[in-house]
């Protein structure tokens, strides 16, 4: 290819300089009336183009291809419903249509595949700017979108230097249903309802139907509790949280025929409970150094509201002091323990006896408390083994121990039991203190000097003292829970008397088990979702567990072997291949886990739609076809021209080269040049010297 180009020989203003003078030089010719006018103005006109440079420039050029970007979106939303399927046969039908192009030399076609991946949903823009990105933009033909359209990055890109066609897969009939959360509080108190605000919606081309659909809302894989909910309108729904910590709130709507999935039929809402000043009653029988470490235990967390009565002067004391000199409190025996009693979540009798302070019928009624879902902790002394025990009362029902009259005056260190080692109360005091074997492992703790003599007819022994009778007792009665302390030597542990103990971690390990704190329950099934897994544990009094069922957000069931990792603990994990909501089943026991976001943005919309990439579409003169109308036949068009037409999409032809060789020579010559100005300068002489 030949071009003139110009290297001027001065700087360019001083040639405009001259040019001007040698005008005005012309001019005053003319004003004069010179015949030769006109011959001193090419002559002027030859110098000022020597003086430019002038020279033919040639061009060795090798035409190389255009650049078409092929991005193909490979999300969960656009394997649905037959998607993958239409996918499939675009492509083939793409590189059918670009063969010919690309064997001419024509066109490269760079094609990057999209995924869905965590919570960032469907960046198609994102790797169409970056594949444009590893180009020359003067080469790129055009970028073909095949997609559902639902893209999470549409405000990436509002300009592109060629055609953007998309291709869309799904179908204008397309319609889906979908639960959304609109409001869920991060915290609720334990007991008390909270709301949820969130709407059941139809999109797309829905068809016409109910104006009301059923939910329902399932609490840590319970029961569900059904609720019958108004169509396309937001719904305010009360819910109660039982436990405390995080409570997963697994919110669904059955599935409907012709809708596009199931996946956002469903919403998952994780509060975490707290309780709302836990209620304790603590009576002590009489003062003794332990009253004080049950005190201060109990004092020390702030969410306890404790309520504590000594018995100082019981009734059968007789010390002749009238009443109205004693600065005591009369013990407000009916209003606790009749009245007020199911107000407390805890009550403690702490080497307490039977004085003819609380009648039979009282000791009935803290009996039916416990069954009814109440907590009661016995920690006893001497006076358990006799006439006055609290065993002798109606309590005797619920207890798990039965007394044998004997009461062991002498030191011994308390032991974890084989079941103890399992049991959340007492699993783990052991890990940091130095043991020996001696017929089992003993801790490295100071001793006790006190240890009544019991049976235990129910329940858990979970720590043994004198001859490894029981020590700690655990037991559910109903709905409610029990517990027998047979010692009331544990403050020696709290004065460090020979090197103590875990005094504190246990006893508040126990108050807690007993207000039914989750992480110290006995049989757990839990499944926590990261990084592309879900973490399964399994906590159990048993020797051994059975495989557990994970069930993946598709429906997809497999069985998942444990492994024991601790006495009493087990764990496994699974590969999740899906976002969503996993389910776990291991015999009586159910659980769910979240992987990744508790709602996929992928399935926040399924409807296959133009509204996103549409203007940017328009804007670079490129086209919307639905692929279910066929695939488009491609064009190659010219630059600045509409790229899109009734089944067709165009490609720009940007007739791209790369130079080869490059060669360049002066034209006209300097020399001729010099010599025409010269010619026309002596005629211009001649004519006028005439």
């Amino acid at each position: 290819m030949q071009t003139m180009v110009f290297e001027p020989v001065l700087p360019i203003a001083l040639i405009a300089g001259l040019s001007v003078i040698a005008a005005l030089a012309v001019g005053l010719a003319i004003f004069r009336g010179l015949k030769g006018w006109w011959l001193r103005a090419l002559a002027a006109m030859v110098l000022i183009l020597g003086l430019l440079g002038p020279s033919i420039r040639e061009e060795d050029r090798e035409p190389i291809a255009n650049i078409a970007l092929v991005i193909i979106d490979e999300s969960a939303s656009n394997r649905i419903d037959g998607r993958d399927a239409q996918l499939d046969a675009a492509l083939e039908d793409l590189e059918a249509g670009l063969a010919d192009a690309r064997a001419e030399g024509r066109l490269e076609v760079i094609e990057r595949r999209v995924t869905d991946t965590g919570d960032e949903g469907t960046n198609l823009l994102t790797a169409l700017t970056e594949a444009a990105a590893e180009v020359p933009a003067d080469r790129i033909a055009g970028a073909i979108l095949v997609t559902d359209g639902q893209v999470h990055d549409a405000d990436m890109l509002d300009a592109f230097p060629a055609p953007v066609q998309v291709l869309l897969t799904g179908s204008a009939a397309d319609w889906d249903r979908r639960v959304r959360i609109e409001t869920a509080p991060a915290f609720a108190i334990v007991g008390e309802p909270v709301s949820i605000v969130l709407e059941v919606e139809d999109m797309g081309a829905a068809p016409d139907g109910p104006a009301s659909v059923p939910l329902v809302i399932s609490l840590d894989g319970n029961e569900p509790i059904p609720f019958d909910v108004p169509l396309n309108e937001p719904v305010t729904l009360p819910v109660t949280l039982q436990a405390g910590g995080i409570n997963v709130l697994q919110i669904s709507t059955p599935a409907v025929e012709g809708e596009l999935t199931d996946r956002n039929n469903a919403a998952v809402v994780s509060i975490n409970g707290v309780r709302d000043r836990l209620r304790v009653l603590l009576v002590s029988g009489e003062p003794y150094p332990g009253e004080r470490t049950w005190r201060n235990l109990l004092k020390s967390d702030s969410s306890v509201d404790l309520v504590h009565f000594t018995i100082l002067r019981p009734p059968n004391k007789q010390d002749f002091v009238p009443v109205n000199e004693l600065s005591l409190i009369a013990f407000p025996t009916q209003e606790l323990f009749m009245e007020k009693i199911d107000e407390f979540d805890l009550i403690i009798f702490d080497r307490y006896r039977r004085r003819g302070i609380l009648p039979n019928l009282y000791f009935e009624n803290i009996a039916r408390y416990v069954r009814d879902g109440g907590a009661l902790l016995v920690a006893t002394g001497s006076d358990f083994a006799g006439a006055e025990s609290l065993y002798r009362s109606s309590l005797a029902d619920v207890l798990p121990v039965a007394p044998t009259a004997r009461v062991m005056e002498e030191g011994f260190v308390p032991r974890i039991s084989e079941v103890g080692e399992r049991h959340p109360v007492t699993a783990g005091l052991l890990a940091s203190t130095p043991v020996v074997a001696d017929g089992g492992v003993t801790p490295d703790w100071g001793r006790w000097f006190r240890h009544v003599d019991v049976d235990a007819t129910a329940g858990e022994t979970v720590m043994t003292g004198v001859n490894d009778r029981p020590l700690l007792v655990l037991d559910r009665q109903g709905r409610g829970r029990i517990a027998v302390m047979a010692s009331d030597q544990a403050w020696l542990w709290s004065r460090g008397y020979e090197g103590g103990g875990p005094q504190m971690e246990l006893l508040r390990r126990l108050a807690h088990w007993m207000m039914r704190e989750p992480e110290l329950e006995e049989e757990v099934l839990r499944g926590t979702g990261d990084n592309g897994r879900v973490s399964i544990l399994r906590r159990t009094l048993s020797d051994g567990v059975p495989p557990v069922t994970v069930t993946s957000p598709s429906g997809e069931a497999s069985e998942i072997e444990l492994t024991r990792t601790a006495p009493g603990v087990w764990e496994g994990d699974v590969e999740a291949g899906e976002n969503g909501v996993w389910k776990l089943e291991n015999g009586d026991l159910s659980s769910v886990a979240v992987v990744g976001p508790s709602s996929p943005r992928e399935f926040s919309n399924a409807v296959s739609t133009s509204d996103l990439l549409g203007p940017l579409s328009t804007a670079t003169l490129g086209g919307v076809k639905r692929l279910e109308e066929g695939t488009p036949e491609i064009r190659f068009v010219r630059t600045d021209r509409v790229a899109s037409g009734r089944g067709w999409i165009g490609l720009v032809d940007r007739e791209a080269y790369r130079l080869r060789d490059i060669r360049q020579r002066e034209f006209p010559p300097g020399w001729l040049l010099m010599l025409a100005a010269g010619i026309f300068s002596f005629v211009a002489w001649r004519v006028e010297g005439r």
